[in-house]
């Protein structure tokens, strides 16, 4: 009967989100009555929620300040004339993941979380504004900093009844023909249990050239289908962190520019570019890594504007988020009214290139903290500090040393220190000897214990706070600039995005 009960009441909110979403639809303007595009920027930064953007602001301004006064400088994105805000919702949860929120930028549908270009039956398949496009004879390019078979990037070309079915999709990224895949690799490329055709030798087979390496990516010319896989991927077939990117490698931004030298052409071109480890990075409440990666993606967008100031009349550019990830908030308890971003800079990599230090640490023979702690402080800047040192740091701070008052602000307290020394504990065990219980996924969400305790501590001392190592509902920002950019204003559903750039494309 509870069951019952609760499949009832379960039923009577998803009729009402339709209801609502009509409703909303009703007072929306998706129709376009002007000169078509030629050419479409879809920009979408995966998990960046207004708070991102903002984060990326402050940290801006809190490292560049030049006067007393606290100020942000804004991203190139946030600049964009026209601006407004979506809802993200799926159709069977207030919190969508990747693949429905994708699949309604790229469909104009809804469907349920973990489904990608199909209808909640699964059994219905969605047209992509990609895959009209490429029907009409425009050029096509899908880029992203995770894997090209991830869940965004699939939305534009895929349909599958599982965001997991990796081989699936990327069997339909091969036949979808699309000119240009760029970023990231193909993961499971020889499917999950490694059992499978090399995907990467099929898209050859089916006229695919497959580049990976820096000077064969830039070298590369228009006239054949590219797969531009980055040089150095992590084991996800991702792009690394921007933090942590190295010379061999390309950025969002040279990949970007690379594709509008490729896709140019006489019936113009569709392009979708997903910051996508914007997400990764809150889902592991690491502030850095998602304010790096923002800007990364920040300068993506800045090629598209570039491309834009020569064709004014015939480029759209819009900017979006998908959903929210990890509920960060620009502000913290410990902090009230105050914010010091200033203490992200002391960072020098991300969560997850510290992961790697940490399971070499373990490795070893001498496993305490005192030996770890040198290795806290040179990546992230948090330092220890005996009673003795600290008062003597304390002293010079009041007299104005302004050394000793950052290395002050960057010394740990007795409670987060006793927090470091637990995590630390943790991270020191085998995987299969931690904790499982409520209250250490609550403290850690799945992550290593002593990488994300150590970004939550920075955080905390920058005056960021987190909720969630998951998304939340919050609707997110929107931004466009261009041909037709004017519907794109106002509070929406993310499916209208899809309509509105269908009609502004004339592919509806």
């Amino acid at each position: 009967m509870k069951r019952s009960l609760w499949n009832k009441i379960g039923l009577a909110l998803l009729a009402l989100l339709v209801l609502a979403g009509a409703a909303c639809a009703a007072g929306v303007d998706n129709d376009w009555g002007g000169a078509k595009a030629k050419y479409v920027f879809m920009f979408i930064g995966d998990g960046m929620g207004l708070q991102q953007v903002n984060a990326a602001e402050v940290y801006n301004g809190s490292i560049n300040r030049t006067g007393g006064e606290p100020a942000i400088k804004k991203l190139a994105l946030s600049g964009l004339p026209v601006q407004g805000m979506i809802t993200t919702y799926s159709t069977n949860s207030f919190i969508t993941d990747s693949a429905p929120a994708a699949t309604s930028l790229a469909s104009g549908f809804k469907t349920d979380n973990g489904v990608i270009g199909m209808d909640p039956a699964k059994k219905r398949k969605f047209t992509t504004v990609a895959q009209m496009v490429r029907a009409k004879g425009m050029k096509v390019g899908v880029l992203t900093s995770v894997s090209l078979n991830h869940a965004t990037p699939a939305s534009y070309y895929a349909s599958v009844p599982s965001r997991n079915d990796y081989y699936g999709i990327g069997e339909q990224l091969i036949d979808s023909g699309f000119d240009y895949f760029a970023g990231g690799g193909i993961h499971q490329h020889t499917g999950k249990d490694k059992d499978r055709k090399d995907l990467y030798e099929v898209a050859k087979e089916k006229g695919y050239q497959v580049l990976r390496t820096r000077e064969e990516i830039l070298a590369a010319k228009p006239g054949t289908k590219i797969i531009a896989v980055n040089p150095v991927l992590d084991g996800s077939n991702a792009m690394p962190y921007d933090m942590d990117k190295t010379e061999k490698e390309l950025s969002l931004a040279e990949f970007t520019r690379k594709g509008i030298e490729l896709l140019d052409n006489p019936n113009g071109f569709f392009m979708m570019v997903e910051g996508g480890k914007i997400d990764w990075a809150c889902h592991a409440n690491d502030a850095a890594a998602a304010i790096l990666d923002t800007f990364a993606f920040d300068a993506a967008v800045m090629e598209a504007i570039a491309f834009a100031e020569k064709h004014p009349d015939e480029t759209l550019i819009v900017v979006v988020g998908d959903h929210e990830t990890g509920g960060m908030s620009i502000g913290f308890a410990g902090t009230q009214y105050e914010t010091f971003f200033e203490k992200i800079a002391h960072q020098k990599e991300s969560y997850e290139s510290f992961d790697k230090k940490i399971t070499e640490f373990r490795k070893g023979a001498e496993k305490t903290f005192e030996k770890m702690a040198p290795m806290i402080e040179e990546s992230f800047g948090l330092r220890t500090a005996t009673a003795e040192e600290r008062k003597a740091l304390e002293e010079k701070a009041k007299a104005g040393d302004d050394a000793a008052r950052i290395a002050l602000s960057m010394t740990l307290s007795d409670l987060e220190l006793g927090e470091l020394r637990h995590a630390f504990e943790d991270s020191m065990l085998e995987k299969k000897e931690r904790a499982r219980d409520e209250a250490t996924f609550l403290l850690y969400g799945g992550y290593e214990p002593l990488s994300v305790k150590i970004t939550h501590i920075l955080n905390r001392k920058a005056g960021i706070g987190w909720t969630s190592y998951a998304h939340t509902g919050i609707p997110v920002p929107i931004f466009a600039k261009g041909l037709g950019s004017e519907l794109f204003a106002g509070y929406y559903d993310n499916t209208d995005v899809a309509w509105k750039t269908m009609s502004i494309l004339g592919v509806r």
